[in-house]
């Protein structure tokens, strides 16, 4: 896996994560590398630097409400992992208690609980640990 910081003609400026350099530039060249804030297809890799020392504070506005939303999700919802569309599912049906929960879910298995009428939306973050 390779981070990129990436930036669209707007300005923006994000990280996103890919398999290889590769990938992101087969992506990109296919118009499926977005601006996380704008959706601007017309995104660059920006400057990096390595990261040194600990973690900095939010860089913008966007990335404050991020950080803030990713505090939240951790303190009141239980991380599922890659059990999330059973866990969603078991809630939705009455069949397990209802809880906050999040984790991960492929492609399918999200248009099989959105389609089974099961409430989920997409965070804009990936867990910082995988559940046991």
């Amino acid at each position: 896996m390779i981070r990129y910081s990436l930036k669209c003609t707007e300005g923006h400026a994000f990280e996103a994560w890919f398999p290889s350099a590769d990938a992101y530039d087969g992506l990109r060249e296919r118009g499926l590398v977005s601006c996380a804030v704008c959706g601007s297809i017309e995104v660059e890799k920006a400057v990096m630097a390595p990261r040194v020392g600990g973690l900095s504070e939010p860089a913008t506005a966007v990335e404050a409400k991020i950080a803030a939303l990713r505090r939240k999700v951790e303190a009141e919802a239980t991380y599922v992992g890659g059990r999330f569309a059973e866990e969603a599912r078991a809630i939705h049906q009455s069949e397990t208690p209802d809880r906050a929960i999040y984790g991960e879910a492929n492609a399918a298995e999200v248009r099989g609980l959105l389609a089974d009428g099961v409430p989920v939306a997409p965070l804009p973050f990936r867990p910082k640990t995988k559940a046991n």
